[in-house]
């Protein structure tokens, strides 16, 4: 089988990328930018090129004809890469999901989800580890790089396929689970989901769709209906297990309840697996002495990873880059109380992508106006000046905290570089 995938170095493509490979299939792609993903794959032989044009995707199809034609979300449908797949008469032309469904059908394997509004990375890749601790095949994706692996994987024998279940583009709906894990719900994506009933709506139909659900008592929005097979957790079932952050624990103890539910190890031997977890990238991600990077772009998340960053310090700057304009008009009042535990603050732009022209773009000035701990903030840069802080703060032994989805991650591992 011959398969390309549009956006191959993408933290959705570049793991089914991975997998395909693993499954014996010729894999080759396309993706403008060159990154931690397309370095990998091309190093095990898979063809990338960085033109989208539709020349180098109709000469791998006249090569050999190409099967599967797999698109990154990102991509608009009048895109030259698609319209030359649809003018060549590729007989799948496809976005992820049907991909998945068809290896999924094909292995026998049974999907369990992790999905919910902040924590999917971190606990699909918690997941992953734990298995394999204890020697359990399994077969996953996950939206980001390990240090214990690939970020996807097909591994023979394995009955399980476990999958990081994204709500954006209503990806998740697409499937149905054997079980699926929530690890949160709130409400984000406001591109697909113009409403929070619209948002509600979709996570109701997700739980529907899925075998058997594990999730949290308190995770509730308004219009969310959950199905009566759904098992609820309460505060106090909490695991003790040696992760930092309220939320990682509250993570692993959907883990340890799920392996419980597919009798896949007692809790204790759970326990004992994911007390080991060594962290995915983006997430707490230690750069450098009391230097972390994390993904996390919204006020609830913020507030965990801050509360888990005191758990190491008592003195946390935190430097933030808000992420896309148009999601900024739905969470600016939450703006609150999440950055409390930071005793000083960056505050950056807001990385622009994807957005609606007719939003007025809203200022950091204009963000921080709610923030009880306004005092503390300080407007800044991706500069030397804010270099300059960040390193005179870690000098004072201070953990600085730098969270973002945009550019913040990659600019601060080319001061590292330096």
């Amino acid at each position: 089988m011959n398969v390309y995938f549009a956006g191959i170095g993408g933290v959705a493509l570049g793991p089914l990328a991975e997998i395909a490979r693993d499954l014996g299939y010729s894999v080759a792609g396309s993706d403008p930018n060159e990154g931690l993903m397309t370095k990998r794959l091309a190093e095990t032989g898979v063809m990338i090129s960085a033109d989208q044009s539709g020349e180098f995707l109709q000469a791998r199809h006249q090569e050999r004809v190409i099967d599967w034609f797999i698109y990154t979300s990102a991509m608009p449908d009048d895109h030259p890469e698609l319209a030359r797949a649809r003018e060549l008469g590729i007989a799948h032309i496809v976005k992820r999901n049907e991909f998945i469904n068809f290896i999924l059908a094909e292995n026998n394997l049974k999907m369990i989800a992790i999905a919910g509004t902040h924590g999917k990375t971190t606990t699909t890749a918690m997941f992953v580890w734990a298995l394999q601790q204890l020697g359990i095949p399994v077969s996953y994706s996950i939206g980001t790089t390990i240090s214990f692996g690939p970020s996807g994987k097909y591994t023979s024998g394995s009955e399980y396929f476990i999958y990081e279940c994204d709500e954006f583009d209503r990806n998740f709906l697409a499937f149905s689970p054997h079980l699926s894990l929530i690890t949160s719900i709130d409400y984000d994506h406001p591109d697909t989901y113009p409403t929070r009933a619209d948002y509600a709506a979709a996570f109701s139909q997700f739980m529907s769709q899925s075998s058997q659900v594990i999730m949290w008592e308190r995770d509730t929005i308004e219009g969310l209906t959950t199905p009566e097979k759904a098992w609820k957790l309460q505060p106090n079932e909490i695991i003790d297990v040696p992760l930092a952050g309220e939320h990682n624990r509250a993570n692993a103890t959907l883990i340890a309840k799920a392996a419980e539910y597919l009798a896949l190890a007692s809790q204790e031997a759970a326990k004992t697996a994911i007390g080991s977890f060594p962290g995915s990238a983006r997430r707490f991600e230690k750069l450098g002495d009391n230097l972390y990077s994390d993904y996390g772009h919204h006020p609830v998340e913020i507030a965990a990873t801050l509360q888990l960053a005191r758990e190491l310090s008592d003195h946390v700057v935190l430097v933030y880059q808000p992420h896309q304009n148009v999601r900024q008009h739905q969470i600016r009042d939450s703006y609150t109380d999440c950055m409390q535990l930071a005793e000083q603050i960056y505050w950056l732009p807001t990385y622009l992508t994807r957005e609606d022209p007719a939003l007025p773009v809203l200022t950091p000035e204009d963000l921080t106006q709610n923030l009880v701990n306004r005092t503390v903030v300080e407007y800044a840069d991706l500069d030397s000046a804010l270099w300059e802080h960040i390193e005179t703060a870690r000098t004072e032994g201070k953990l600085v905290l730098c969270m973002g989805a945009g550019t913040i991650d990659g600019w601060l591992r080319r001061q590292l570089e330096r």
